[in-house]
């Protein structure tokens, strides 16, 4: 009776992890806007692959994820430390923190470098110590591996791959040389990119020798795995590309720009194309000719809206969008003391006497100081309500809101996210106030 006992809870466990869902793997294009000079001048911006049942052992080394680890992001760099790629979690290469919990609400150039260095300090500092460099080319780009969400709106173009497949490539890139390899035109981000990507899919990203010059681009990548995709669904139509993009942080820090490649970058820069037209019109016309019938590509149709829990929505709709400003308006009006909030005049008081800190949990603190008074202002969903500085905890998070309804060229969230913020702002207000908007999508 015991050995049958034995036999059947064995049977019974056996059944269950047969039963269980396996873990999902995918490889993504993440296709980065352009911001700062690049945004002003080349317009290409950068790219980086996810994977997410790959996760980093260290910087350096990869290991297949453990339950709930949400992957991670490679990507080459120019400057940092003599690697020529570099292994973070998801979480803090966007938010530079490393739970969605601790992801701020809004975001000034200040705290995005607090968490930056922060984060560096703990898990970067082998290669990139205190004091920080300053004069080091070699470490120079560090900041560029966390925090990437507070700068740019990001796209995403995600294929499945198989656990054999990431177990190789874990193989090969831990056993692989890692040095630096950068190089403008034929080494850089895009090609590591291309690698990566033509690793579990072969053939599946190419070079554009119009468009781009033969240069790979940021660009490009994206784009010539959507048009791979494309031919392989007309074959299987199991075969299906996911799209989605990741908004920009609210705050203060300028939003980034539209990406382009080598041609319509040039094309769309006006102070060099408006003289190329004057004085060398057939050299103009042939620009005007690859950037217009060469096939456009928008990384945002199509793209649902990924959020850090991992959940992919629709973005608002224009009237959804609508509806919500006017909720906004309504609560706006009566609270004389929001009618003048924007982001800018939202932060800037605060700019100047704040300093910033992690409460126990990690979430971050803005505390700020007037006269010999001293309040703390959670700067995180998890901790936003503890605040006792509630006038500036309802002017940032209105200026949020604005920023978030705010129409433009690109989306920036979902009726889920935006009724979970007013939700927040509701239990920071007069207690009258109601939401009256009819429930949507996510």
């Amino acid at each position: 009776m015991r050995a049958i006992f034995k036999l059947s809870v064995c049977l019974a466990f056996l059944a269950c992890v047969a039963a269980a869902p396996a873990a999902r793997a995918d490889v993504a294009i993440l296709l980065e806007e352009p911001y700062s000079l690049d945004g002003t001048l080349a317009g290409t911006g950068h790219t980086a692959v996810y994977l997410s049942n790959i996760c980093a052992a260290s910087p350096t080394q990869l290991r297949r994820c453990n339950p709930g680890e949400l992957g991670v992001v490679l990507s080459r760099y120019h400057h940092v430390a003599g690697y020529d790629w570099l292994a973070v979690p998801l979480i803090p290469y966007l938010y530079a923190v490393e739970n969605p919990e601790q992801i701020p609400l809004f975001a000034d150039g200040k705290l995005v470098w607090f968490l930056r260095n922060q984060y560096r300090a703990r898990y970067f500092s082998a290669f990139v110590p205190d004091p920080l460099p300053t004069h080091d080319k070699q470490s120079s780009d560090w900041y560029q591996l966390v925090g990437s969400a507070y700068d740019r709106t990001l796209y995403g173009f995600q294929l499945p791959t198989s656990p054999e497949d990431d177990d190789r490539f874990i193989a090969k890139f831990n056993s692989g040389r890692n040095s630096k390899a950068y190089k403008l035109v034929t080494d850089n981000c895009a090609d590591f990119v291309h690698d990566v990507v033509t690793f579990y899919y072969p053939n599946s990203v190419w070079r554009s020798k119009l468009g781009d010059l033969g240069v790979m681009t940021p660009k490009q990548v994206a784009k010539s795995l959507v048009q791979y995709s494309k031919r392989n669904a007309k074959q299987d139509p199991q075969f299906q590309l996911t799209r989605f993009f990741i908004p920009q942080v609210p705050g203060t820090i300028k939003r980034s720009k539209p990406v382009h490649g080598l041609m319509d970058a040039f094309f769309h820069a006006k102070k060099y194309f408006v003289p190329l037209a004057v004085f060398q019109p057939f050299v103009a016309g042939g620009v005007a000719s690859v950037c217009l019938f060469g096939g456009r590509f928008n990384p945002a149709s199509g793209a649902s809206l990924w959020t850090p829990d991992g959940l992919l929505g629709q973005p608002l709709t224009k009237d959804e969008r609508k509806a919500w400003d006017r909720e906004l308006q309504a609560i706006v009006k009566s609270d004389p003391s929001l009618r003048l909030v924007n982001t800018k005049s939202a932060w800037k008081p605060l700019q100047s006497s704040s300093e910033f800190h992690l409460d126990p949990q990690g979430h971050p603190v803005l505390q700020i100081s007037s006269g010999d008074n001293t309040v703390n202002l959670g700067a995180s969903r998890s901790n936003f309500l503890d605040s006792n500085a509630q006038n500036e905890a309802r002017v940032l998070l209105v200026a949020r809101l604005r920023e978030e309804l705010r129409p433009g060229r690109t989306k920036k969230s979902s009726d889920r996210l935006i009724r979970a913020d007013f939700n927040l702002l509701q239990q920071t207000t007069i207690p009258s106030a109601t939401l009256s908007v009819s429930s949507g999508g996510n």
